[in-house]
């Protein structure tokens, strides 16, 4: 393992250094002004709101990181998706490549609806080899609404656990807060969620949904509800809820309904990318099991253009419970007939899936 220590203080300062900024330009700005689109990435949409972080993001790497050591910095908005810094260095020489985003959640946060985060993850240099998995250094930190005076920031280092603290922004007091990942066994009276932020394909996703439900927990009584669901239009964010004990179970596959969507005659829309995943190191080591559709580790390559599709467990009992009904409900509803024939039938998604899905 390299050792990254050295640069958590500077990337927490770097983050605040962001978080001040954004929140005084919410705070400020006029009606709209924050959600104004200025560009389109390869990766997603550019808000006013993003560009202002941007600029922080590339000017505070370089002064307080680059200037140090030389890094490959990846981000969505910059040209190409990566800067290496300093600009004199080049892409070989850099020791490590860090991957951001510096405004996960960007349209919650623009029509002040929730908070959104600052994400960043470290890894040693592998060039274009380098994958989520060899992440070292995660932190992530909370962009508040603008009448929210409490924001949180949490961080990890392989093998060193999960870290978080409190901040007041009225009184500047820092309080240690304890991730706490539930310890439920069932799903009932919890939340949990198959991500289905866009349109297309979000009835084949509910569908998913609710067989899971209805198989891990039973129907509700008539005019009951037991189960829950929180669509948070963040995946740093919706980490952060599995961290902390809010929800139970988390999916993201909106990358698998590409076929579907082709049927359909309709345009893949919007999915995960590394750079909102980039800080799922601090997830894993605060105790939430965190896998890709093929019941593995996440390992996609550090860049702004793969399709992530991942799983979220706040403990085993969850897993043991979810994962079987979520591999069922998937191989039936969105593989093909002639997929289906390559399955090996102890695990749906083993052999297929693995394969990763098509990038879009």
């Amino acid at each position: 393992m390299t050792d990254f220590a050295w640069m958590l203080p500077l990337i927490r300062s770097i983050h605040e250094e962001i978080r001040s900024p954004v929140v005084s330009a919410c705070e400020h700005a006029a009606e709209g002004e924050m959600s104004q689109v200025v560009g389109d990435g390869h990766g997603d949409t550019i808000y006013s709101i993003d560009r202002l972080s941007e600029t922080l993001l590339v000017d505070l790497f370089e002064r307080k990181i680059a200037s140090q050591i030389p890094i490959v910095l990846i981000a969505e908005g910059l040209q190409g998706g990566t800067v290496t810094l300093p600009r004199s260095a080049s892409e070989k020489d850099a020791l490590c490549r860090v991957i951001a985003d510096p405004i996960d959640g960007t349209r919650c946060l623009m029509y002040q609806k929730r908070s959104g985060w600052i994400l960043t993850g470290v890894a040693p240099n592998h060039g274009e080899f380098t994958r989520l998995k060899d992440i070292e250094l995660a932190v992530q930190t909370e962009i508040p609404l603008v009448k929210q005076h409490l924001c949180d920031s949490i961080w990890a280092l392989r093998g060193k656990g999960a870290h978080a603290e409190r901040f007041n922004r009225i009184s500047g007091e820092r309080h240690i807060l304890f991730t706490r990942p539930s310890t439920a066994e069932e799903l009932a009276h919890g939340f949990s969620s198959i991500a289905r932020f866009c349109p297309g394909g979000r009835d084949v996703l509910a569908s998913i949904d609710d067989e899971i439900f209805f198989a891990a927990a039973g129907p509700s009584p008539e005019g009951k509800a037991y189960c829950f669901e929180d669509q948070y239009l963040s995946t740093g964010g919706q980490l952060y809820e599995l961290m902390m004990g809010h929800d139970r179970f988390l999916a993201d596959l909106r990358p698998l309904l590409r076929g579907i969507l082709q049927q359909r005659g309709w345009t893949p829309s919007l999915c995960c990318h590394p750079y909102d995943l980039c800080t799922e190191l601090i997830a894993r080591e605060a105790g939430v099991i965190v896998t890709n559709e093929a019941e593995l580790p996440l390992d996609s390559p550090l860049n702004i253009e793969v399709n992530v599709s991942w799983i979220g467990y706040a403990n085993s009992a969850i897993r043991a419970l979810v994962e079987p009904l979520l591999q069922s409900a998937v191989e039936r509803r969105i593989l093909m007939p002639s997929q289906k024939a390559t399955v090996r039938p102890t695990s749906p998604l083993s052999k297929t899936m693995r394969q990763g899905p098509k990038l879009l």
